[in-house]
C-alpha cells in the first residue's frame, strides 16, 4: 500500500468512531427523552407528596414495563441503564474530600472501614447460608454496607453480564430505599432510648442508614451537630464506594461465572477513574463551589433517570418468582451495619 494510502485511512479513523456515536445517539434518544420526562415527573412528586424520588421513578418505570417491548424505546432504556447511570455514579465523587476523613478522626474512619468490610463479608455469609446468587449478595451487602441505590448500581455496573442483573439491581435498590426510610424514622428514637449523646447519635445515624438523603433526614431531625456529624460519616461510607467496586471488579474479572461469551468487566471502571478523580479535585480546591453544585445536581437527575429505565426493564412476575429470602437477606444486613455502627461507638469512644 502506498504512503499516500496509509495517510488517507489515518486521515478517515475517526470517523467510523463518530458515525458510531451518531448512531447511538438516534437509536437512543426517544428512550432517553421519556426517562428523563418521567424522571422529572418523579422528582416533582417527591417535592410535593414526598418519598423519596428514586422509588417514585422506579414506579413509574415499572408501571409502564410493557414499553420495554416497544422497539423504538429499548435502545434508549438499554442505553441510559448503562452509560448514563455509570456516569452518574462517577459524579458522586465530587461530594467527597479528604477533609471528611480528617474530621471524623483515623480511629472512627478505620472503625468505619471494618464495618463496611464486615458487612459485605457477613451479606455474603447469609446469601451463601441461603442458598441465593453470590451477585445478589454482592449487591444488597454493598448497598447495606456503603450507599443504598447509589452503591448498588455502581457495583452493578461492575459486575460480569448476567441475565438477571437488572432484576437484582432492582430488588437491592427497591429493598435499601424501603429500608433506609424505616430507619430514618426510627433510629433517632432508637437513639435517644440508648442514651446516645450528641456526637454518638450523629456517627450511628450516619453509620447505619443506607441512602443519604435518609441519613440527612435523620440526623438533622435531631439537631444541626447530630445532622453535620452523621453526614460526615455518611460521605466516609461513601467515599469508601471506591475499593469495594475495585474489588467486585477485580473479583469479577476472575470469575468462572462469567456467562459464555460475555466481556469480563475491566477490574477499573472508567466511571469509578472518574469518581476518584473529582474526589482529588475537590479535596485540593480547584472546583468551585458553584461547578460543584452543578455537577451534584447532574449526578441526581442521570441517576434518576436511569431508576426510571430500570423500572421500564423490571418484570413484577420475574421479581416475585424470587420468594422472600431476598427481603430476608436485606433485613438482616440492615440489622448487621446497625449493630456494627453501635459496637463502633463502643470501641472508639
Amino acid at each position: 500500500m502506498s504512503d499516500s494510502g496509509a495517510a488517507g485511512k489515518q486521515a478517515q479513523f475517526p470517523w467510523p468512531m463518530l458515525a458510531s456515536l451518531a448512531s447511538v445517539a438516534r437509536k437512543a434518544w426517544p428512550g432517553f427523552l421519556l426517562c428523563a420526562a418521567l424522571g422529572v415527573a418523579a422528582q416533582l412528586v417527591g417535592d410535593h407528596v414526598g418519598g423519596p424520588p428514586i422509588l417514585w421513578a422506579l414506579g413509574l418505570g415499572i408501571v409502564l414495563h410493557r414499553l420495554s417491548g416497544v422497539a423504538v424505546m429499548a435502545p434508549g432504556f438499554e442505553f441510559v441503564v448503562r452509560q448514563v447511570l455509570r456516569l452518574g455514579v462517577g459524579l458522586l465523587g465530587i461530594r467527597i474530600t479528604f477533609g471528611h476523613v480528617a474530621e471524623l478522626g483515623a480511629p472512627m474512619a478505620l472503625a468505619l472501614v471494618a464495618l463496611v468490610a464486615l458487612t459485605v463479608a457477613l451479606g455474603l455469609a447469609a446469601t451463601r447460608a441461603m442458598r441465593l446468587p453470590v451477585a445478589l449478595g454482592l449487591l444488597t451487602a454493598g448497598a447495606t454496607a456503603i450507599c443504598g441505590a447509589s452503591a448498588a448500581i455502581a457495583i452493578a455496573a461492575a459486575l460480569p453480564a448476567y441475565a438477571e442483573r437488572d432484576r437484582d439491581m432492582t430488588l437491592a435498590v427497591v429493598g435499601t430505599a424501603a429500608l433506609s426510610t424505616v430507619a430514618m424514622v426510627a433510629y433517632p428514637p432508637l437513639a435517644a432510648w440508648l442514651g446516645l449523646d450528641p456526637l454518638s447519635t450523629g456517627v450511628f445515624l450516619g453509620g447505619s442508614i443506607h441512602d443519604v438523603a435518609q441519613v440527612v433526614g435523620a440526623g438533622y431531625s435531631v439537631s444541626p451537630q447530630v445532622g453535620d456529624t452523621a453526614t460526615i460519616v455518611k460521605l466516609w461510607r461513601v467515599a469508601l464506594l471506591f475499593p469495594v467496586v475495585v474489588g467486585v471488579a477485580l473479583w469479577a474479572s476472575r470469575s468462572t461465572e462469567t456467562a459464555a461469551g460475555a466481556r469480563r468487566p475491566p477490574v477499573l471502571p472508567w466511571f469509578l477513574v472518574l469518581f476518584s478523580l473529582l474526589v482529588v479535585v475537590n479535596s485540593i480546591g480547584l472546583v468551585p463551589a458553584t461547578v460543584r453544585l452543578g455537577i451534584e445536581g447532574l449526578s441526581r437527575w442521570l441517576i434518576l433517570f436511569a431508576m426510571v429505565a430500570l423500572g421500564f426493564k423490571t418484570s413484577l412476575v420475574q421479581m416475585a418468582r424470587m420468594g422472600a429470602r431476598p427481603a430476608m437477606l436485606l433485613v438482616f444486613e440492615t440489622v448487621v451495619v446497625a449493630g456494627l455502627a453501635l459496637a463502633a461507638i463502643k470501641l472508639v469512644y
